[in-house]
């Protein structure tokens, strides 16, 4: 459908949001988030008339824009925003941040006021120009609404060209932003002469293109070798009787999984499957001829594995450092895996080819020998299906039982004596929550905590994060937008910083009739900061830690979800299992408090550690 009449608009500014909205809707634009204000009215009507648009409400921009880039990484399109005018739209800005760090799709519509207007003191009139600076893949103040042939045609191929862009056009997916100046009237008030009479007779700029098409079709092309650098990079796989294939977060949306799951079966490489990596789960983990490892952020560091050659392990015991490792995917977010890749190329001349579709340089070591421009899709393909040697079996088996050997470590923990630790959550929650489903996890401990303890499970989950700029701002909303695409549970895993954080972005459940399960790790602020150095000096807990001593449950029941609190140490994991499991079979929201002794924790999490080094050490090739 072509939604709302462009051609018997009762003004130009309402003709102006019709025309940009059935724009949209024809690039396939199916949703948007909208937020209140005045001067973004036209905008706003347009969407709430078109029949094929869902509109989510949001009160607040920030809010409003992480719930916009959750839905995009979701499903790997944009969700445009409308905001007014103001400081309205540096709310977006955080959001805009992540995006452009995550490559994910993004669609900024934010209205202005007229350039007349500019410099003179007028209410909420700012410099609105290229207000994200960099972090945009294109900027653009569209035309003042004008009712004329050329410049309508030109709105519509900026509003089409500005979808192909944000997805994927000439570069990575990410921002981009519209701005979109209006002067009064705002509402669809009749205005004699503003749409000339004769303006249906312009039929591409009144109407666009026939069959409701977008007015420019993009069709966007993906970077290939040449068959002799194909040869190149064959030769070396072929050559490598130590390969890995490491997998760091993926983009948006995420490579064909069977193009780099076929790549490891054929070349006998382990896969180590970063939980934001689309292959931590699903069904290949239980299929013959792939080795998915997820144990590898304590194993790796290791005595066994220290690819240094230094004496920590007898020389027997050592593993040798692999001669190839092909990356995928943004930076891993294990630290003792980036050490390891880090000191394997540095130290024992390991070729590390980095592969990124869109040319860019996510290694912030500096020790990555080969950067490869290439579809990581048409890449691995290409290599499988070529590829007639395999990597060396004894290097396949000492994966596999150092993996073996952390798992089992882990269901032994915590030892007697020894705290409840947050990561026995994340582990409860990868195990437990149904298939299929949606997986969103914090920034900070959690997200490093599933890296650790999620367990590769023969289960359809979409695991999710933001893991482009890193920060704890917009979890909740990121991970609402995230599921609202699906009817499939949703389930976020948060600390109590990051819940507090986004407490305004709980109101998206009950205005959008959405269902989730939010789990809140509350070890009283901060937990991150017991890794760093800065625990044993003056002022941690009051700069650092912050501990926040709030009720969470007053904040739950206060946007609407059924609460339910476990205290660790006291009730036991198996309590928060049993309260975890009634909450994601349940419709409506629910939050399901963890409350845990930060410090305690990760002082299990250390030993735990040891005890991991010193399975694999002991028993490195046992089956």
């Amino acid at each position: 459908m072509t939604g709302p009449d462009t051609t018997g608009a009762p003004n130009r500014n309402t003709l102006w949001g019709r025309v940009i909205v059935q724009e949209l809707v024809r690039s396939g634009v199916t949703e948007v988030c909208l937020t209140p204000g005045s001067r973004c009215t036209p905008l706003t009507n347009a969407f709430r008339e078109h029949p094929d648009v869902r509109a989510y409400t949001h009160i607040d921009e920030r809010s409003s824009a992480f719930f916009a880039l959750g839905r995009a990484k979701a499903t790997g399109r944009p969700t445009p925003l409308v905001c007014t005018s103001g400081t309205a739209l540096a709310n977006y800005h955080p959001a805009v941040m992540e995006a452009d760090s995550a490559r994910v799709p993004m669609l900024l519509l934010t209205a202005d006021r007229p350039r007349v207007l500019q410099h003179s003191g007028a209410n909420q009139t700012v410099d609105q120009e290229k207000l994200y600076g960099d972090a945009v893949r294109a900027y653009r103040t569209l035309p003042e609404p004008h009712v004329e042939d050329r410049t309508v045609r030109a709105l519509r191929t900026a509003v089409s060209r500005s979808v192909a862009t944000a997805t994927r056009d000439a570069g990575p997916p990410g921002p981009v932003h519209l701005n979109v100046p209006f002067e009064k009237p705002l509402e669809p008030t009749p205005v004699a002469g503003d749409v000339p009479d004769d303006w249906a007779e312009s039929t591409l700029a009144a109407t666009g293109r026939a069959d409701d098409r977008p007015y420019v079709v993009t069709t966007a092309g993906r970077p290939d070798l040449s068959a002799a650098d194909r040869a190149r990079v064959l030769e070396a796989v072929e050559a490598a009787d130590r390969g890995l294939v490491v997998a760091g977060p993926a983009d948006a949306p995420t490579p064909d999984r069977d193009a780099l799951l076929g790549l490891a079966r054929a070349t006998g490489f382990p896969v180590l499957a970063d939980p934001l990596s689309g292959l931590r789960f699903g069904d290949h983990v239980a299929a013959d001829g792939v080795l998915v490892c997820g144990g590898y952020d304590s194993f790796l560091g290791s005595p066994a594995f220290d690819p240094t050659g230094g004496e920590t392990a007898p020389a027997s015991e050592a593993v040798p450092a692999p001669d190839l490792v092909l990356r995928f995917g943004a930076s891993p977010t294990s630290k003792p895996l980036r050490h390891y890749l880090r000191d394997a190329t540095r130290e024992a001349g390991t070729r590390q080819v980095v592969v990124d579709p869109a040319g860019g340089w996510r290694e912030a070591t500096f020790t990555a020998s080969d950067a490869v421009v290439a579809d990581p899709t048409r890449l691995a393909a290409s290599i499988s299906g070529r590829v007639e040697s395999r990597t060396d079996p004894a290097w396949r088996d000492r994966f596999r039982a150092a993996e073996r050997a952390h798992w089992e470590t882990v269901a032994d923990a915590p030892a007697d004596g020894e705290a409840p630790y947050e990561g026995q959550v994340l582990a409860t929650v990868a195990r437990r929550t149904p298939a299929p489903a949606t997986l969103f996890v914090s920034n900070s401990m959690p997200v490093r905590d599933l890296d650790r303890f999620g367990e590769p499970r023969a289960a359809d989950l979409q695991v999710l994060g933001n893991r482009g700029a890193s920060g704890i701002d917009g979890i909740t909303s990121s991970a609402l937008g995230a599921g609202a695409d699906s009817d499939d549970p949703l389930v976020l895993v948060t600390g109590d910083l990051a819940f507090y954080h986004d407490a305004n972005g709980l109101l998206a459940l009950p205005r959008n009739d959405l269902d989730a399960t939010v789990v809140v790790v509350n070890n009283d602020g901060g937990g991150i900061f017991h890794v760093l150095p800065i625990e044993s000096y003056e002022g941690f807990t009051e700069f650092f830690r912050t501990p926040l001593g709030v009720d969470l449950s007053h904040l739950a029941r206060m946007y609407g979800y059924d609460f339910g609190r476990v205290h660790a140490e006291h009730d036991g994991l198996d309590a928060f299992a049993d309260l975890f499991d009634a909450a994601v079979g349940a419709p409506g929201g629910h939050v399901v408090e963890v409350i845990v002794d930060g410090e305690a924790s990760h002082r299990t999490r250390e030993a735990l550690h040891e005890r991991v080094g010193e399975a694999v050490t002991e028993e490195p090739t046992a089956e």
